[in-house]
Order: structure tokens, then sequence, then C-alpha cells
């Protein structure tokens, strides 16, 4: 709508109507709404918004739906004596004033003032009645557009997270442009995920289409993914089950997306690309390049075709080292190559602020003008880096599956355990992981997994895990005086500091913590 307005304002435009300037009002809510003031100096304190019954001419026309044509400035003092005292000294000699009718409804009135005629001939009137009716309709499709945009902005902003969650150990930071040509609203998307175990998911992904449907659809598969990944499923398993439910919705469309978790313990960093385009890696000196990402086809179309196997690519960020996910849109552009929009962000990426040294972990997003290269497409780009403190590597003990059943124990020589030296806990830690693995080994059917590591931080902890694939979760119950069982999470909420149920994918994994001073004997320590 400013467009429009701008264009009537222009110089040659009132040079067409033969005015020295104009004034426009829309109707708003009962009120009439001033957005073009007419000439300079000659605004009118307290007439930004008026009502429809007051003495302006512009209230006159939309009441009563004709022009009023001013012939010379007796007529304008004699009619409008509140409004004149205001403008006789700016040398108006006439002024038409036209209502802006559409649909056979008043959306607003025109005022043209000369400064060089006096009255108006009636072929002069009927042009300009015609003018009127003309730009009511342009102002009409202005309008409309903009209430279906702000519909679909809003309807996609909904879908949106709400807010970033704050995760212990990471600092993560988002930023959002949606598309303003057209009536584009794309179906671009992020969220960070909070996971158990010191572990955080980040997604991105484009919904095929620049319309509302788009971001309905976008909301839906924004929610489903982010339930299978607090479900605990791995990269991949989220990424499949979101392209059989995108697919299922029978949407005709498909979404391109690229998830990472990271765990924040270790750097390690897991992630599942569908069509999306490959991440950025920016080093601690600027430096930054493109990360090659093995991928799959896109949400929808892989359960289509029946290509449901995502790969997987691991790798470690290094102390500074930044990820960024982004959406094509951000570096797309009409009429050029892929590959310009690559190495224009590159360079915009190297060009932005270092990565602190002074925090755990930093991140950075980088969402300037330029962006608004792509003005057709929404675009949408998210940054997470860590930093974490450079310790030696803690060995993890994993016990074997036992074939069918659950996994081995670990060996009872205290010599052989990993990790665990003689600290004078290693009896407690030893009965507790003896009694989780008795649990997954009678009440679960199939293999378990035992893994124990040591955590970093201020206070060193052990930490143990046993994994199992049911999902029925363990639940403590009175043994009673002469029972045999029952005692078991007893004994591992008396005997350890901290313990839990995390859902892993269609099982559980069943973890409890120690606080240990020192655990891991520097002898027993590798060099890599």
């Amino acid at each position: 709508m400013k467009d429009v307005i701008d264009l009537l304002n222009d110089s040659h435009a009132l040079e067409h109507f033969g005015a020295a300037s104009l004034v426009m009002g829309l109707l708003e809510a009962g009120r009439i709404h001033l957005v073009a003031e007419g000439p300079e100096g000659a605004f009118v304190p307290g007439t930004r918004f008026t009502r429809v019954d007051e003495p302006y001419p512009m209230s006159e026309v939309i009441r009563t739906l004709r022009p009023r044509f001013i012939d010379s400035p007796r007529d304008f003092s004699e009619s409008y004596p509140v409004l004149w005292p205001h403008i006789s000294g700016l040398g108006v000699t006439a002024a038409a004033y036209l209502p802006l009718i559409a649909q056979a409804r008043p959306i607003g009135a025109l005022g043209l003032l000369y400064s060089d005629r006096n009255g108006f001939s009636e072929d002069e009137r009927t042009l300009l009645v015609a003018l009127g009716s003309s730009i009511a309709q342009s102002l009409q499709r202005a309008m409309l557009y903009e209430q279906e945009h702000d519909l679909a902005e809003g309807l996609q902003q909904a879908m949106l997270p709400r807010r970033i969650p704050e995760v212990p150990g990471a600092q993560t930071a988002v930023r959002y442009r949606s598309a303003r040509l057209g009536r584009d609203i794309g179906g671009d998307w992020y969220d960070v995920i909070a996971l158990p175990g010191g572990r955080v998911g980040a997604v991105i992904g484009d919904v095929q289409g620049h319309d509302t449907h788009a971001a309905a659809v976008m909301g839906q598969l924004r929610i489903v993914l982010r339930a299978y990944a607090a479900e605990g499923h791995t990269p991949a398993t989220v990424m499949a089950r979101a392209s059989v439910f995108l697919h299922e919705l029978d949407t005709e469309r498909f979404a391109t997306c690229t998830y990472a978790e990271v765990d924040l313990r270790t750097g390690v960093v897991q992630l599942v690309r569908a069509g999306h385009v490959d991440p950025l890696i920016r080093e601690s000196d600027g430096r930054c390049r493109r990360l090659p990402v093995e991928g799959g086809l896109p949400l929808g179309l892989s359960a289509e075709f029946g290509r449901l196997d995502y790969p997987v690519t691991t790798l470690e960020l290094d102390p500074g080292q930044t990820l960024l996910l982004y959406t094509d849109g951000l570096v797309e552009k009409p009429g050029a190559d892929l590959d310009e929009g690559l190495q224009w962000l590159s360079s915009l990426v190297r060009r932005g602020p270092p990565t602190s040294r002074s925090s755990p972990t930093t991140c950075a997003t980088w969402s300037p003008s330029g962006a608004a290269r792509t003005t057709s497409r929404s675009c949408c780009c998210a940054a997470t880096a860590r930093t974490p403190p450079r310790r030696r590597p803690v060995p993890t003990a994993r016990g074997p599956e036992r074939p069918g059943g659950a996994p081995l124990g670990p060996p009872h020589d205290q010599g052989r355990r990993p990790g665990l030296g003689r600290g004078e806990r290693a009896d407690e830690i030893e009965l507790v992981a003896d009694e989780l693995m008795t649990n997954a080994l009678m009440h679960t059917d199939g293999g378990a997994i035992v893994t124990l590591r040591v955590l970093p931080g201020p206070t060193r902890r052990l930490r143990v895990e046993v994994e199992d694939r049911s999902s029925a979760l363990p639940r403590r119950r009175e043994a009673g005086e002469a029972g045999v069982s029952g005692r078991g999470l007893l004994l591992v909420d008396q005997l350890s500091d901290a313990w839990g149920v995390e859902s892993r994918g269609g099982g559980k994994c069943v973890w409890c913590e120690f606080v240990v001073e020192s655990v891991v004997p520097e002898s027993v320590v590798p060099e890599s």
C-alpha cells in the first residue's frame, strides 16, 4: 500500500494530475487515518486520526460517498472554517476531494490541492472521479495483499518456536527473515531441542511451496520432528519417521531438512541431511568451509520411493569451531548459481564476529542487510558453536551384548575395570551396575548395552547407563521382609547420587551417576 501512496506522491504523478500536492486518508475501524499529509507544513495537529462525523472534507466525502469540489479559497474558508486557517498560507486556490470506493464500500478519501486554478469543468470532474475509482481499486488490492501476507506470516510465526530453550553448556542463536515479495510466505523452519544426557538437537528445513499451505505443513512437520527426537530415536530414525509422516499427510509437498544432534560433553555431532544444503563450519580464526554431508532424498520423497535409509555423518567440533545451518533462501538468487550464493555467505561468515575464548560455548548468527539479495524466498539461519575445555580423553567401558539377552557384566577383577581404578566407591558402582543389568536381564527381551562414562566438569561424575529395547518403565516396589526381589531400585536410589530413565527410540535407558574424586588414574588414560 505504501508503494501506491509513494507513486501518487511522486512529483511527476502530481504534474499529470495538475495538482500541487495531495492528501489521503484510509478508513480504519470507523476512523480516518491520514497516510499522506499534503504539502510540507500543511499537517494540522490532531488530524492524524479523525472521526467520520467531524467537519473535514475527507470526512464529508466518506459519509456521503460523493466527491467534493472546492472552486475557490472563499468556498474553502466558508465550507471548512476549522481546516482553512491551517492551510490558508499555502496558496491553495482550489481542491478536489474524492471518495475511494471499492466493492460499494468506502475505504478512504483522496484530496488533490491546486494552487493555479479556480473551478473545475465538467470533463475535469468526470476525469477526477474516474481517477479516484482507479486509485481505490489499486489500494484495495494492496490492502488485500497485505492482509493476506500478514495472515500467512502470522500463521508461519505461530508455527515456529516461540523461544529457543536455554541448554546448559551451549549457546544457540537463530535469525528468521520472511519473504516480502509477491505472496511468498515460505515453509522454512528451525528448532532447537534439549535432549537427555547432555545432548541437543538442531533442526532446519524448508517445505516446498510459498503459501499458507506450506506454512501449515511446516508446523506439523516441526512438531513431529521434535516429538521423534525427544523420544530418543537416532537421527536417522527421526528423519525416516518424519518422511513417512509427511508422505502420509498426502499434501503432495516434500521438504528438505538437516538434523544435527550434538553431544555437548564430547563435542561429537551426528548430522543427517535430507536433500538440504550442506552446513558450513567456521574455524576459530574466521576461515569458513563447506561441510560435505552425505544425504538422502527429501522428506516425503524418500518414503514414496522406499529409500528411508538416511546416512549419518559423524564429526567432532574442535574448540572454537562454529556449525552454521541455513536454508537455501539465504543463498539462492534468481539467475545466479548456487555456488555464488555459498561463496557470498562464506565471505560474510568470515567477516563475522570472532569466536569468544572466554566462555565455554559461543555462537553467532550472521544475518546482515545483504540477506535482502533473496527477497522472493523466506530465509532463516541458525548457528551453534562449541568450545569445550581441552581435556585428555576419558575411557568409556561398554559391556558386550550376550546374543538374545542382556549384556555380560563387567569383569569382577578390579584391575581390569577401565577407568574405575580402586576408588572408595568402586564397590557401590559395581553393585548398582549389577542391579541395573539384572533388571534388564530379568524384565526385558532382547539385547542391552552397558556404558560407563566419566563426565567432565567441576565435579567429576561417573555415569552408568543400561540401555534396552523395552519401553516399559522400571518401578519401585516394596519387597517385604521375606521377599527375595524388589530391592534393586531401592539400592540404586540409596547408593547413587542421581538416577533416572530416558526414552531411547523404541526402548529406554536407565542411568545413574556417582560423584567421584578420582576415578581415572593417569596410568589407564590412553594418549589418543
